[in-house]
């Protein structure tokens, strides 16, 4: 009789549960390409002129979606009879298929109750082997058709890409850790890692990073935009000249709408100063448009500026990266130095400058990154150079950053830690240190103790609205002798001065409300500390007096039970003095007197032992008897 190990039905979940990674895998793949064949296939048969089969149409499907992936296709049909390259990726299309495989890892890797869930490594293998199968089915099958994929550009950049996405699905799952990092990494990268303090300012440099990199994206599009308003005319002539039906003019305007981010990539480098190449020849910049484009009939291509030097219009451009640096700035400012947070607790100048180099580094090198797979070859010759300068694009937005945003991050922490009463910004206290109270000042019935009570508050006249002094002076003759009247008639507190009496007077509203003097701005007595500062002091301040009448209660209870015992230890030592002493009064036959009613007469142990030894017959003096004489 055999018996069943308890290792088996554990490797059997283990072994089902990456046999359901590798599925979620495959179906991401599936579904991605099943949705760009559909509309393939929907565009062939709504053509009038479709030169090719299904197969072909299937075919070109499976290259546009391996192109989605970042693969170069081959055209091999030209008319020089030289297969022509295409490698530029219309970055919309990445979107699906990196946004398909992310969401299969992370399911995979989830844990849910009621199924067996592998581990992250083997959630991550798992759904990029299952991928990267239908990847090879697809690229095994556009092999003969119009755009046939390169067999080199599928393990790079198609595998990394999906690999990527795999991993952010994963690390997601996983509640997006920042470490531990592994055992090989180097020691003082882990150590760093390890502090709160670094992930703390990495989180903020990263976040300013992608606000800027969102900003030159934002401009350069707005760049494109203001272009092809201006050159309408030529995108809609480039548009009807390329199909004369309209299920081609429709893929035109797909293709063209796909398009739009490397479209505004390229504005981007082109504000950033390096600009874009339109073939081998020709490079354009915000200082002109040097050499002869090869650029296709295109209508996104109306866009671009016409040859010859740039005008003050073209130098606008560069408005785009002073933006993203000064944006950069701001965010990196808003961490560094918070509005809600005491000033001990904002950074130093040099963390300040750290962060916010950082921030620049990482924008450009995400901006390198992109301007990289925004552009590539269109074709042979002239085409081969067609796109964003990406290796002087990412250093220019890097030194665009970090020459803008260092200036402009120290003076807006500057600005944020300024005095008080000029700016929005709450002078918080520290947690150790009680809240402060606004100074006092006395009630002034004219225009010059308004004045001076104002700069005691701290409380500058703004110079942008100086009808506010001329308002306060002619309201403070006609409610001086008011308010002072109705601060008589208010009881003040001990101590309490004018002001105390009359913020009673009108519910407590604080010192000076609606007295009307030159001084006065109803704003002026809001509370500096923030609300859960104040609520927090409140806490403070109920729970002493708690506990100071708890001590009192209890100090009273104490003094209540000790008399208590007092009177009744008394009262019970009385009790039995009374009975001893009748007991010994029955025993001496009468001889002895009643018990003392008299505190001050009450028998004492001498007197007790006397009465006894006449109550056993011997003879007591006649002065120590408590009894009179017989």
């Amino acid at each position: 009789m055999t018996q069943r190990s308890p290792k088996a039905p554990a490797e059997r979940n283990r072994t089902l549960a990456l046999a359901s990674a590798l599925v979620r895998g495959a179906v991401a793949a599936g579904l991605g390409l099943g949705s760009l064949t559909v509309l393939v296939m929907v565009l062939w048969i709504s053509s009038p002129y479709s030169d090719a089969g299904p197969g072909g149409a299937l075919r070109a499907a499976a290259g546009v979606w391996l192109l989605a992936h970042g693969a170069g296709l081959v055209r091999p049909d030209t008319l020089g009879g030289v297969p022509a390259p295409v490698s530029m990726v219309p970055l919309l299309l990445v979107v699906g298929p990196v946004w398909l495989a992310h969401r299969a890892a992370r399911d995979a890797a989830e844990p849910e109750e009621g199924r067996p869930r592998p581990s992250q490594a083997g959630a991550f293998c798992a759904v990029t082997a299952g991928y990267l199968l239908v990847v090879a089915g697809a690229a095994a099958g556009a092999r003969g058709g119009s755009l046939r994929p390169d067999p080199d550009t599928l393990v790079f950049p198609v595998a990394l890409v999906v690999a990527g996405a795999a991993a952010a699905g994963v690390w997601t799952a996983a509640g997006r850790p920042l470490g531990p990092l592994p055992s090989w990494s180097p020691l003082v990268l882990q150590e760093a890692i390890a502090r709160t303090l670094f992930r703390d300012r990495a989180e903020a440099a990263c976040r300013s990073a992608a606000v800027g990199v969102t900003v030159l994206l934002g401009g350069g599009a707005l760049l494109v935009a203001v272009a092809l308003g201006r050159n309408a005319g030529a995108a809609q002539e480039a548009l009807l000249g390329l199909a004369g039906d309209w299920p081609g003019r429709f893929a035109v305007l797909l293709l063209a709408v796909s398009l739009v981010p490397n479209a505004a990539l390229w504005g981007a480098a082109y504000g950033l100063g390096p600009g874009f190449s339109l073939g081998t020849g020709a490079t354009a910049t915000p200082l002109g448009l040097d050499g002869s484009p090869a650029a296709p009939h295109f209508p996104l291509v109306a866009a671009v500026p016409d040859q010859g030097p740039g005008s003050l219009l073209s130098g606008a451009a560069l408005a785009v990266p002073v933006a993203a640096a000064l944006a950069v700035a701001w965010f990196t400012a808003r961490r560094a130095a918070p509005a809600d947070a005491p000033r001990a607790q904002a950074w130093s100048r040099r963390e300040t400058v750290l962060v916010t180099l950082l921030a620049a580094l990482a924008c450009g090198a995400v901006t390198g990154l992109l301007m990289a797979v925004a552009g590539g070859p269109l074709g042979t010759g002239a085409l081969r150079e067609f796109g964003p300068v990406w290796w002087l694009a990412g250093p220019a937005a890097l030194a665009w950053t970090a020459a803008i945003g260092v200036p402009a991050v120290l003076l807006l922490r500057l600005w944020r830690l300024r005095t008080p009463g000029w700016a929005w910004r709450r002078d918080v206290p520290d947690a150790a240190e009680p809240p402060a109270t606004p100074p006092a000042r006395a009630a002034a019935p004219d225009e010059k103790a308004g004045a001076e009570a104002q700069a005691a508050l701290g409380r500058p006249r703004r110079w942008w609205a100086p009808w506010r002094g001329r308002a306060r002076a002619l309201v403070a003759s006609g409610d001086a002798a008011q308010d002072r009247s109705a601060a008589s008639a208010v009881p003040a507190r001990p101590g309490a001065g004018p002001e105390t009496a009359s913020g009673a007077l009108l519910g407590g509203a604080g010192p000076g409300v609606g007295r009307g003097d030159a001084g006065f701005e109803p704003y002026d007595f809001l509370p500096t500390d923030p609300w859960h500062e104040k609520d927090r002091h409140e806490r403070d301040r109920h729970e002493r007096d708690r506990h100071e009448k708890d001590w009192h209660e209890k100090d009273r209870h104490e003094k209540d039970r000790h008399e208590r015992d007092r009177h009744e230890k008394d009262w019970h030592e009385k009790d039995f003095r009374e009975a001893r002493w009748a007991s010994l009064k029955r025993g001496s036959g009468g001889l002895m007197a009643d018990f003392p009613a008299d505190p001050a007469g009450q028998a004492g142990p001498a007197d007790s032992a006397d009465a006894a030894g006449i109550a056993a017959g011997r003879s007591a003096p006649e002065a120590d008897r408590p009894g009179p004489t017989p």
